[in-house]
């Protein structure tokens, strides 16, 4: 009798790496990548960051992977041709009941967002209306069910104001792009609170000191009831130069009354503290796949800097503005418990943070 035990058999892996993909797949994802190079233009992807591409790659190559499961993988098709309404109807029912529904809208999204990169000339507005249906479906389980990371706010961010500036025949629609992914962006880099963040007037809250764009808020309007100033990171000056001189005059619109508020509404009137914590929560729910809200933000922060930055335990409270660090361990740092994934922790320090140009 033999000695070696009979192995269960393997399970069809769910996800078709790209080098698995069909042909036509595998060479329009490569120039959806390629790069800009000074005056020649770069793939549809080309303004997206490596971790974007990469998570997108992931979730269209798990569509792939259920039509090759499934015997309908057709290896000589055009790149994304497969993508149509009754694969994705069937694709639907094999994950329901298997991810949760947040995961469930995500996966759809990137689907339709890897589709599109691969082929720009098709149509994806029926994918949009089924996004839309399982948007409504979505239940966020807790408040740990919705921590991210700060990299992947800022990335979410800036990509929308790249999204946003490449709207040039849709001139409002560019401006509330860009002003959305730099309120993304902004407020990853400087979690203040939201009232503070909401009230923010060119001049005096936020305000440039040699070069720089600095957040300076005067101890009678902070929780603390000290003053707080934290500089602006000088990468995100291109950004915010591209939102004060294009973007928020547009918005304005020719108002004729007078403002130094930064954040503008569709209006032409200064955002309301309620309105800006509702679309922060809306655009992140459209972008990462989750509402995370203004002081989600807060937490993000904290829990990144606590996994990043171990050895300086008051780095965190320094960044929140808390005079005791033990505020910040109760109320805003995971337990070391949900931070056993030290794999996924390398992954993310090894992120690259370098930002692009706008």
């Amino acid at each position: 009798m033999s000695n070696h035990r009979r192995g269960k058999p393997k399970k069809d892996r769910q996800t078709l790496y790209v080098h698995e993909w069909p042909s036509a797949e595998q060479s329009a994802w490569q120039d959806a990548c390629r790069p800009s190079h000074r005056l020649k233009k770069g793939g549809s992807g080309s303004h997206l960051r490596v971790v974007s591409l990469k998570d997108y790659a992931s979730r269209y190559g798990r569509f792939l992977g259920f039509l090759k499961r499934t015997g309908r993988l057709d290896p000589n098709a055009p790149a994304a041709s497969q993508v149509t309404p009754a694969n994705v109807e069937d694709y639907i029912v094999d994950f329901t009941g298997k991810v949760s529904s947040v995961a469930a809208w995500n996966c759809i999204y990137k689907l339709r967002r890897a589709a599109q990169l691969l082929s720009p000339s098709m149509d994806f507005t029926w994918l949009i209306e089924i996004e839309k249906d399982l948007e409504l479906l979505q239940e966020p389980k807790s408040k740990f069910d919705r921590i991210v990371t700060a990299e992947q706010l800022v990335e979410a961010g800036l990509t929308l104001i790249i999204e946003g500036k490449e709207l040039t025949h849709a001139e409002f629609k560019r401006a509330r792009g860009i002003r959305n992914g730099l309120m993304l962006a902004l407020l990853a880099l400087c979690p203040i609170r939201l009232k503070n963040f909401a009230a923010l007037e060119i001049g005096k809250t936020f305000k440039q000191i040699r070069g720089r764009w600095w957040i300076a808020l005067p101890g009678d309007s902070t929780k603390m009831k000290k003053p707080e100033e934290r500089p602006v990171a000088e990468w995100l000056n291109p950004y915010i130069d591209l939102y004060l001189n294009e973007a928020r005059p547009v918005l304005l619109d020719g108002s004729r009354n007078h403002t130094d508020a930064l954040w503008i509404s569709s209006t032409g009137r200064p955002m309301t503290v309620k309105k800006v914590g509702s679309l922060i929560t809306q655009i992140t729910r459209e972008t990462i796949g989750v509402g995370i809200s203004p002081h989600m933000f807060r937490t993000a922060d904290a829990t990144t800097v606590a996994e990043a930055c171990g050895d300086m335990p008051h780095l965190a409270s320094a960044l929140l503005g808390h005079p005791n660090s033990n505020i910040t361990e109760e109320h805003y740092i995971r337990p070391s418990s949900l931070s056993a994934g030290s794999e996924l922790a390398a992954i993310v320090l090894k992120y690259d943070a370098s930002p692009k140009s706008p």
